[in-house]
């Protein structure tokens, strides 16, 4: 059975007051989710005021994008190997966030998708688990481009490193129509679109596909939470503004553990 997971991304947001206060907040009541992982993703500055606090907590952390690259004349780039260095168990990758700043590069979906495949493989060399954000825009969305989106990158993923590599991820359907616009697909439209996820890796590898953790990140909140993760293929959240409130990120967390 796929044991949930609560990813907060805090994005860039936090001071070092802020994130004691936030951590503490999350602490104080972890008693209350042991059956679910939880992972928190700071501003990389202040990656390691996050590792001091939840070492031995149970909980986990990461970053929120890594280079390609393994080292070298990378300005303001991270590398996997410094990831593992801070203890990360997990990094995210591809978020949409991320791919809007590349997209001002000019880059296409295909040649963006393949950065995230590098980035993937990267992660992979140094044991880090990658999280692969896939989602499609309003404008995808809105023209029934979702499952083309989505198997556009999981198909890309596959060719490069193969189905069981996929063993060591954690895929996250976020919705970029959903994102920080206080709309959620409901749950049986992400139901919908995750059990398209699995299905599509179990055309390789079923028993992979069946333990592949698959979150929902879009908006989710403490008043969501619940019905989305009551779907039988979502497995968690990504969760980006409600991190950011101890009460309401622990919310989110029980919802994982019904």
């Amino acid at each position: 059975m796929r044991k949930p997971l609560v990813a907060g991304n805090w994005k860039m947001n936090g001071n070092s007051a802020s994130n004691t206060l936030l951590l503490d907040g999350i602490l104080a009541q972890k008693n209350t989710f042991t059956s679910v992982d939880v992972a928190i993703f700071p501003s990389a500055v202040y990656l390691h005021q996050v590792q001091i606090a939840l070492e031995r907590s149970g909980l986990s952390w990461g970053t929120q994008n890594l280079s390609q690259f393994r080292q070298g004349a990378y300005t303001g780039e991270i590398s996997a190997a410094m990831l593992k260095d801070f203890g990360c168990k997990y990094v995210l990758i591809g978020h949409s966030e991320r791919r809007g700043l590349y997209a001002e590069l000019n880059l296409d979906h295909f040649v963006l998708d393949h950065i995230v495949a590098d980035k993937y493989e990267m992660a992979l060399t140094e044991g880090v688990s990658p999280i692969i954000c896939i989602g499609e825009t309003p404008e995808e969305h809105a023209t029934g481009q979702t499952e083309e989106v989505v198997a556009r990158l999981l198909d890309i993923l596959i060719k490069q490193n193969g189905v069981k590599a996929l063993a060591q991820t954690v895929l996250a359907y976020e919705p970029v129509w959903a994102i920080g616009t206080g709309k959620s697909a409901t749950p049986e439209w992400a139901q919908e679109v995750h059990s398209f996820m699995r299905e599509r890796v179990a055309k390789h590898d079923r028993a992979t596909a069946e333990s592949l953790q698959i979150l929902y990140g879009g908006s989710v909140k403490g008043d969501n939470a619940a019905p989305l993760f009551s779907m039988p293929d979502i497995d968690g959240g990504l969760v980006g503004g409600a991190s950011l409130d101890a009460d309401e990120f622990v919310k989110i967390c029980q919802a994982a553990c019904s």
